[in-house]
């Protein structure tokens, strides 16, 4: 594969992200709490909660860290699997009229952010060599994405607290955030998984 057929795809990757990872979840978060819709949002706050790997995996590519290409790799299958695992919201969904628009459209988002995940998963899969070859032309596509974001919440953050938001604070934020993550990882995983099982429950 040439390299700009692959930078074309990499940006694909990103821009579908920003659609059926942040975009339409937002919609869909904003449209169940409108509608007051407890499965929904049960759902939503699960699928967001693990999504944070995503921005995590951002704030490390920004000062280009080398974490950041393996978080990349784990967020998108573990948000799809956020979206699938969980016994009670599928019977919950399942049993919803199929005329009914929220509903509805969470099925079809589902679907369809797993079809992106297995994208994504592709995708991110060949960046790992880029923790070994970090100044590759390929890895430093995966960049450009992380650092154009950077660059605006750094101005954002200047101009309201007059600060700076270096690369350096960002992967920083980004470390903090991964020690706070897989200790919740770990703490569903030895407490919450036997106790629970497949039941997300009010988690």
């Amino acid at each position: 594969m040439n390299e700009f057929t692959y930078r074309a795809l990499v940006w694909l990757t990103y821009r579908l992200a920003a659609t059926f990872a942040v975009g339409v979840p937002l919609v869909l978060l904003i449209w169940s709490a409108w509608r007051r819709e407890p499965m929904v949002l049960r759902l939503l706050g699960i699928y967001w909660k693990v999504a944070s790997l995503m921005a995590i995996s951002l704030l490390l590519l920004t000062d280009q860290r080398p974490m950041g290409y393996a978080t990349a790799v784990v967020a998108p299958l573990l948000m799809v699997i956020s979206l699938w695992f969980w016994v009670d919201i599928n019977e919950e969904l399942a049993d919803q009229p199929s005329w009914r628009p929220l509903p509805l459209a969470v099925k079809v988002w589902r679907w369809a952010f797993s079809g992106f995940g297995v994208l994504s998963l592709g995708m991110s899969v060949t960046a790992l060599r880029c923790m070994q070859e970090l100044n590759s032309p390929a890895c430093l596509t995966w960049l450009e994405a992380p650092q154009g974001i950077h660059g605006l919440a750094a101005t954002v953050f200047d101009f309201l607290f007059g600060g700076q938001w270096t690369e350096a604070v960002a992967a920083f934020v980004g470390y903090v955030a991964l020690v706070a993550y897989l200790a919740g990882l770990l703490q569903w995983l030895l407490v919450r998984l036997p106790r629970y099982g497949r039941v997300a429950g009010d988690f």
